[in-house]
């Protein structure tokens, strides 16, 4: 792992995307409505989304562990697409980018598991960060 030891702890953000694409308006619809035979694929995707947040570090051999202070997930649905935004946020010596792409591709691969079932056409898409702040340097793709 890269030395951080110098570094200052500073309010660090990092929100980043995934976009599941179901291949009919059927599968939106039984998101809706609640009657995808796994279950909530919203809210257990949620779960899986926080635990890959926090597990990077044990996934990922460069990542520093890091004490993650606040994950939050939402979901856009527009059309056959299912955007997954994550926020993750820590005071700490290094970002959480990897963490938050990382949390999105998690919820991105439950959302598939949870729906393949009835889809066979899905898709992940566009895993990527779209904004961070705090450290060296702040980008902003959203």
């Amino acid at each position: 792992m890269v030395d951080i030891t110098h570094k200052q702890n500073t309010l660090r953000t990092a929100v980043a995307q995934a976009i599941v694409e179901v291949s009919k308006e059927e599968t939106i619809k039984v998101i809706r409505d609640g009657k995808v035979p796994k279950g909530d694929v919203f809210e257990m995707s949620r779960a899986a989304g926080l635990l890959g947040v926090k597990k990077t570090a044990d996934l990922l051999p460069d990542c520093h562990p890091l004490p993650i202070e606040y994950t939050g997930i939402r979901y856009e649905i527009d059309g056959l697409q299912i955007r997954i935004l994550i926020t993750v946020k820590t005071y700490y010596k290094t970002g959480v980018e990897v963490e938050a792409m990382h949390g999105a591709s998690v919820v991105a691969l439950n959302l598939y598991d949870m729906l393949k079932p009835i889809d066979k056409g899905l898709e992940i898409r566009n895993i990527t960060l779209l904004k961070k702040t705090g450290g060296k340097s702040d980008i902003d793709n959203s």
